[in-house]
């Protein structure tokens, strides 16, 4: 069982064997089957094994697995509340954003020779 990863720099396939360490674990610690996994999730026991061993599964297996575990909401972890904070809110006049904006380049400096004549 792995106790560390950085997540961050791992490889996809570390990352996917990482989440099937996990959900065998998971599985384990509430005395599951494989079989009986697999018969509640709808999928086959092949499934759950290619799972627990770090091959890719559709997302849609993956949630279905998820459920049979009792451990759907652990999700929400990965997606926090993105809502806009009450500031931000004001500045939008009430509205939601649609669509992410452009990064705005600082104003240019105007720059010139330093020669010119004030004509004031």
């Amino acid at each position: 069982m792995t106790h560390y990863l950085n997540l961050s720099s791992a490889s996809s396939e570390r990352l996917l064997a990482f989440i099937g360490e996990q959900l065998e674990q998971l599985r384990l610690t509430q005395n599951i089957s494989q079989a009986k996994a697999a018969s509640e999730a709808g999928v086959s026991r092949r499934t759950i094994t290619r799972m627990e061993v770090g091959e890719a599964v559709s997302l849609d297996t993956f949630v279905r697995v998820l459920k049979v575990y009792g451990a759907v909401d652990r999700l929400a972890m990965l997606f926090p509340d993105q809502s806009v904070r009450p500031l931000d809110r004001m500045k939008l006049s009430g509205r939601q954003r649609q669509r992410a904006s452009s990064v705005k380049e600082p104003d240019a400096e105007v720059w010139s020779w330093g020669d010119e004549v004030d004509e004031s």
